[in-house]
């Protein structure tokens, strides 16, 4: 028997290196025919903030962590909009609220209430699936719709321009083309709590780790101008071109966008700087990879951290990821690409794939990381609603920020660390490598050790589950080649 699934093991890796190489190929041929092949090619001297995105001077960025603190700020800036408001997301719900106040309007009567003052509310959406395989169904898309424009002045356009088996997945806000907002957070009770807080209680079904940003300065310009784009061809209504604020703060800002050829006019050769950003961050990565995703499962991100883990820059390189325990699709091609990277590392404890959960007493709760972050070397970092999957690299609408803001870079790390690790940031203000070695790795073994024997857990960190040397890789080649045209 154990010679079978060794043999079994070997075929389904042949298989998964040979679906891969041809997903890469066909990734590159395309690139090159779109004048986008040189994102692919590694130059020996990474320059992680340059690539085609424009870079932003005097911009201030913040960085809001998990529902509780993004939610209502930016239901203060929608109350606060003296001239519109505008909306872009995967799916907004009518009645979902921004706050968890008692008083708090649902989303519809907030955006209609602000649209009754004479500001224009502009809200779009994805269309839904064109088959109804999974929420929301164009449906359910179209009855929201109705719901948030009748009796109201709201204007709420849904976009069907998808990519066959893709989505439009970006989530963003602009109001009076004078404050931003880029990140993950979805403005919908559908498949978990966008609420949850930095504590996690174990008091919901399903917890939700997330980010945003909340951006002044010249970079909002980009933001806004994106949506202007989308809204102008979707809509048919032309919006005039945003003024580019004063400078609001020190930041270096980029917006990076994933935006599929051959979907709008403005673009038709379609943008792909997201990836081009992430590929040259990881290149040039020297003692640090720190990555929140919902998953892990793009064959050229893997590729680069695996030449990593294989030649490692620094004795004291380390990448920690911090990933859902069941993703909602992909959970078998994460895991696959895990296989690999720890076949790279080699039992060298250079690579930690964690996940989080919630745990008070007797009761639990899994918290879902949906977070969109990467951080290198506490110099480069990028926030949005990007995945490290071919949707979001390749195919999906997505929108992202960068900066090379050092020391909010790790201000951000320290906070997420505290409140994964249940630390105070000021202990974990130490060498990057020491604090993995030292902290994440004896607490999410001993985690993962106890849940192996039965006994309860007593940490909301854990090493991620079903990660081991069997490949396992074919679903996510197989998915790219069928669903990437």
């Amino acid at each position: 028997m154990t010679t079978f699934r060794s043999l079994l093991d070997k075929v389904d890796e042949r298989l998964g290196d040979g679906l891969e190489h041809a997903l890469c190929a066909h990734h590159e041929r395309r690139l090159r025919r779109l004048g986008w092949g040189e994102v692919l090619e590694p130059t020996g001297t990474e320059d992680r903030f340059g690539g085609r995105a424009v870079t932003r001077h005097g911009n201030r960025l913040e960085v809001l962590v998990d529902g509780e603190e993004a939610l209502p700020a930016i239901a203060a800036a929608i109350r606060g909009a003296k001239s519109h408001v505008h909306i872009a997301n995967w799916h907004a719900s009518p009645d979902f609220r921004l706050t968890r106040e008692p008083d708090a309007p649902t989303l519809r009567d907030l955006l209609a209430s602000t649209a009754q003052r004479g500001v224009d509310v502009r809200l779009l959406v994805w269309a839904g699936p064109p088959v109804p395989a999974f929420q929301p169904t164009r449906g359910m898309v179209r009855a929201e719709q109705r719901k948030f424009t009748e009796n109201t002045a709201v204007r709420c356009v849904l976009d069907a321009r998808e990519r066959t088996m893709h989505c439009h997945h970006e989530k963003l806000v602009v109001v009076d083309d004078e404050v931003a907002f880029v990140g993950g957070v979805d403005f919908t009770a559908l498949e978990g709590d966008r609420h949850d807080s930095r504590e996690h209680p174990p008091d919901r079904p399903i917890g939700w780790h997330d980010l945003m940003t909340r951006l002044h300065g010249p970079v909002v310009a980009d933001v806004a101008e994106h949506f202007r784009q989308r809204w102008t061809e979707v809509a048919g209504e032309e919006l005039p071109k945003p003024a580019t604020p004063e400078p609001a703060g020190t930041s270096n800002v980029q917006l990076l966008r994933t935006v599929p050829d051959k979907t709008y006019a403005f673009a038709p050769q379609g943008e792909f700087t997201i990836l081009d950003a992430y590929l040259r961050a990881l290149r040039s990565a020297r003692r640090l990879v720190y990555l929140e995703n919902q998953f892990l499962w793009s064959p050229e991100i893997a590729e680069v951290l695996i030449d990593k883990l294989c030649d490692p820059p620094d004795e004291k390189f380390r990448v920690v990821l911090l990933l859902p325990r069941k993703p909602s699709n992909g959970a078998d091609t994460t895991r696959g690409q895990l296989g690999r990277l720890l076949d790279a590392d080699d039992g060298n404890h250079r690579l930690l794939a964690t996940t989080i959960s919630s745990h008070d007493g007797e009761s639990s709760a899994p918290v879902y990381v949906h977070a969109k972050l990467g951080i290198v070397d506490d110099e480069w970092m990028t926030i949005g609603s990007a995945n490290l999957n071919e949707h979001s690299l390749f195919n999906d609408t997505e929108v992202n920020v960068a900066t090379d803001d050092r020391d909010l870079i790790r201000a951000t790390r320290l906070r997420l660390w505290a409140e994964h690790l249940r630390r105070p940031a000021a202990d974990l203000d130490a060498d990057p490598a020491d604090v993995v070695d030292n902290l994440w790795r004896p607490i999410a073994e001993e985690q993962a050790e106890r849940e192996r024997r039965g006994e309860p857990r007593t940490h909301r960190l854990v090493l991620l589950p079903g990660v081991s040397r069997r490949a396992e890789r074919l679903q996510g080649p197989l998915r790219g080649l069928l669903v990437d045209g």
